[in-house]
């Protein structure tokens, strides 16, 4: 392969850099090969050519995969050719084959930002620094492309901070049930089912209140646990309801667990907090 600006082979070793990061500014077509593999002698001269004439719209990384066997490994490569399109450091798209040149064009050609990608990406880097700039850049991605996943998640997300109208979130995240928004779709409609809850000052007065006359009483620390979730305020949240678990076992397998895993589910099922509360949680338990 002749040295190129957009074209290169990659290793394990400098996958990261190379690959994943470089993805952040612009799209990284992966393909899997090897030199004994006849499609991949077809396709991959046909891919090098599209990137060079494509000028830097993206950039194609070779990774052989008789050298880096772990790397295949990582993208659960099972036959090859194998190619994957990578941007902000996802896949967003793959396929395996050798395909015909005008559906190969076509694919990458979807791999290329549109104006709703920018304005989205700008608006994702505004959001806490600049939270009203942000949210303008989403509803101008959302102007250009009313369906575009994620903006609508992240104009969502924002609104959240926002205590906007619950029922502009809603329809922002309804129908986000697949790809790879769906994830933060659900985190979100999580929190918003929380913030449903009564969660004033006054509510968090009278609860905390109850706590010091009724220091024993499980409901007392579960309703103070649930007005600081509807609150965002997670840990203290985690900590007043594995109080009230402390004081009510019983109750502890219940709606006190049920309400710290839809916690868990917020921050993160595999976040530090969570794997705490969820080790001292299954300690009581058990």
């Amino acid at each position: 392969m002749t040295p190129s600006t957009w074209v290169e082979n990659v290793d394990q070793r400098g996958f990261q850099e190379r690959v994943i990061e470089r993805s952040r500014s612009l799209p990284v077509v992966v393909d899997f090969w090897a030199p004994w593999c006849g499609p991949c002698r077809a396709l991959g001269p046909l891919l090098e050519r599209l990137t060079e004439a494509a000028g830097g719209a993206w950039v194609l990384a070779k990774v052989n995969v008789d050298e880096n066997p772990a790397l295949a490994g990582e993208f659960q490569v099972s036959g090859i050719p194998a190619v994957f399109a990578i941007r902000n450091g996802e896949v967003v798209d793959q396929f395996t084959g050798l395909l015909p040149e005008p559906q190969l064009k076509a694919w990458l050609q979807r791999l290329i930002p549109t104006a709703a990608d920018r304005l989205t990406q700008t608006a994702e880097a505004l959001e806490v620094s600049d939270p009203a700039a942000a949210e303008a850049k989403y509803r101008e991605a959302l102007a250009a492309d009313a369906g575009h996943e994620a903006a609508r998640v992240g104009l969502a997300r924002l609104l959240l901070t926002k205590h906007a109208d619950p029922a502009e979130i809603r329809t922002l995240l309804q129908g986000l049930d697949y790809g790879r928004m769906a994830s933060e779709a659900q985190r979100l409609r999580r929190v918003l089912r929380l913030r449903e809850l009564p969660h004033s000052d006054a509510d968090l007065a009278n609860a905390q209140a109850r706590i010091t006359t009724q220091p024993d009483n499980a409901e007392s620390w579960y309703q103070l646990g649930a007005i600081l979730a509807a609150r965002g305020q997670y840990a203290e949240a985690l900590d007043a309801l594995l109080a009230a678990a402390e004081r009510d076992q019983q109750r502890a397998g219940k709606d006190i667990r049920e309400l710290m895993v839809e916690i868990f589910h917020i921050v993160g099922v595999r976040s530090p907090l969570a794997d705490e509360y969820r080790d001292r949680l299954q300690k009581l338990l058990y």
